[in-house]
């Protein structure tokens, strides 16, 4: 029999390591600007390509905080690709739990969808840099920190607004900008994370569109250096403030 004395620094408790896991539709559509700040919070960031990696339940029920990117296509293509239709119910179930999850664009009409609102196309294309206009909701919202700084807007669908969440922002064209329910669940029809640098890669995947719709890309190129770095700032305070908000409703307070 021995007694064993002294401390051992290694064996010491160690904080659980937070996992962010962001569903990506297209290679170049990631978190972007978003990346960043979740790895500095403390989340260990983690991609699943839809179409290609399993929509697996768990995986995504499980994470500490989900993103939902977006794509070119939209949530009414589930015949010409199913893997939206595991996306969708996924998403109820995780939703169902007021889990934090952020969408943007594509993954915002998901969300949407998975809470029984109705999305679908809209009558025209809203594509270029702009500010949003922030309602009476939106002002005392984690996007109150957004002002007027230009984001990026490339989107043909719309979503209406969920039962139970509040609207707190609007364009002309666009009255559904954004939908929020409680501190935990965030939809942006809007592009917070897209980086100047990489706007090429917007261009070029995205140039069939850009054609149909008559938009001309060198428009694009010109501002996306012009707003980078107030979108850049924008963004982290946005950020910032959801996941201010989720750690103070404990990550799973009430909608």
């Amino acid at each position: 029999m021995f007694t064993v004395t002294g401390e051992f620094p290694h064996l010491e408790r160690k904080e659980p390591i937070m996992r962010a896991l962001a569903i990506r539709h297209v290679a170049f559509e990631d978190l972007g600007l978003l990346e960043q700040i979740l790895r500095d919070r403390g989340y260990q960031v983690e991609y699943l390509d839809a179409g290609v990696d399993a929509v697996d339940h768990d995986r995504v029920v499980d994470a500490d905080l989900l993103a939902v990117l977006g794509g070119p296509i939209g949530i009414y293509d589930v015949a010409n690709y199913p893997f939206l239709a595991d996306e969708w119910h996924v998403l109820a179930a995780r939703l169902s739990k007021n889990l934090p999850t952020l969408g943007i664009c594509l993954g915002a009409q998901l969300m949407a969808h998975a809470l029984r609102a109705s999305v679908g196309p809209a009558v025209h294309k809203e594509i270029g840099y702009g500010p949003v206009d922030l309602t009476e909701a939106g002002q005392e919202s984690v996007l109150a920190a957004l002002g007027e700084t230009p984001v990026l807007h490339w989107h043909g669908d719309e979503f209406e607004i969920p039962d139970g969440a509040v609207r707190p922002a609007e364009t002309r064209g666009f009255p559904n900008q954004a939908f929020q329910m409680g501190p935990n669940i965030l939809g942006l029809q809007f592009l917070l994370e897209a980086q100047a640098h990489r706007i090429e890669q917007w261009l070029v995947g995205h140039s069939v569109e850009l054609a149909a719709a008559g938009v001309i890309p060198r428009i694009i190129r010109a501002a996306a250096p012009v707003h980078a770095a107030e979108l850049s700032e924008a963004a982290r305070r946005v950020m910032t403030a959801w996941l201010d908000n989720l750690e103070e409703a404990g990550e799973t307070g009430g909608v």
